[in-house]
């Protein structure tokens, strides 16, 4: 466990947020089908949830399949699909029981009427929950940036909205995260190091963070060294001298 010293400049870990890369090379590595670093990818996802809540974490936005993913082998894209479909499936009622709101973020438009039900009647049953887990599936940080905008335009064309009114607060509820905060850690398994047109706005001030590692062998050790390395730097948002906090 980190062991950490409050001061005025503390600012606690509330929105771990998470680029889940490097499945396809996972299963190359071992002479498997990608499909099958996917599966394992998925398997990782419930030790992680219950790690970030151990460490007072309140919401987790995982980065499971983006717009641009529709490019991918089509086989390959129907089996992410499947995969999210399955996990939803088989989760909602350990997802419940665990305490975990769910909250699915993305252009839903492409999914099949059954999913988008599944979608619906999975968020529901686990509205109830404290911790927070946000799935971004066929998501872009860009089409949720245009799509906020364009409900602004709708909103000014329908009422009496002032476009000199409008606000970065009114802004950010109109993107997909709503009122959530923003992220204060981002990990990016993998390698790479960029943010792949995920959370283009809110992750503004966020601190990053790229491990090696790939996806599927990301476990709560990891995790650990990845949250000693948030609270060991400062965080300034455009000031001097604002420390995230301090260890023992």
């Amino acid at each position: 466990m980190i062991d950490i010293v409050s001061s005025d400049d503390y600012h606690p870990l509330r929105h771990l947020a998470i680029i889940m890369d490097g499945n396809n090379r996972w299963a190359t590595l071992r002479g498997l089908a990608g499909i099958s670093g996917h599966r394992a990818g998925v398997e990782r996802i419930r030790g992680i949830l219950s790690a970030a809540s151990s460490h007072g974490i309140e919401v987790v936005s995982l980065f499971a399949f983006s717009s641009e993913n529709w490019r991918r082998p089509a086989r390959e894209v129907s089996g992410l699909i499947a995969l999210f479909t399955n996990y939803l499936s088989k989760e909602i009622n350990a997802l419940r029981s665990d305490g975990v709101r769910l909250k699915i973020i993305g252009n839903k438009n492409n999914f099949s009427d059954d999913l988008r039900q599944l979608i619906k009647t999975a968020e529901e049953q686990t509205a109830n929950g404290q911790f927070t887990l946000v799935l971004c599936v066929d998501y872009g940080g860009r089409w949720d940036i245009i799509e906020a905008a364009r409900q602004l335009a709708i909103d000014a064309q329908k009422t009496d909205l002032d476009p000199e009114t409008i606000s970065e607060q009114m802004f950010s509820h109109k993107l997909q995260l709503g009122d959530l905060p923003d992220p204060d850690l981002c990990i990016r398994t993998g390698g790479e190091e960029r943010i792949s047109n995920f959370l283009l706005w809110h992750l503004a001030y966020t601190e990053l963070y790229v491990t090696d590692c790939f996806w599927p062998d990301f476990g709560p050790e990891l995790l650990d060294r990845a949250i000693e390395e948030y609270y060991s730097r400062k965080r300034r948002f455009g000031h001097r001298n604002i420390g995230v906090g301090q260890k023992k």
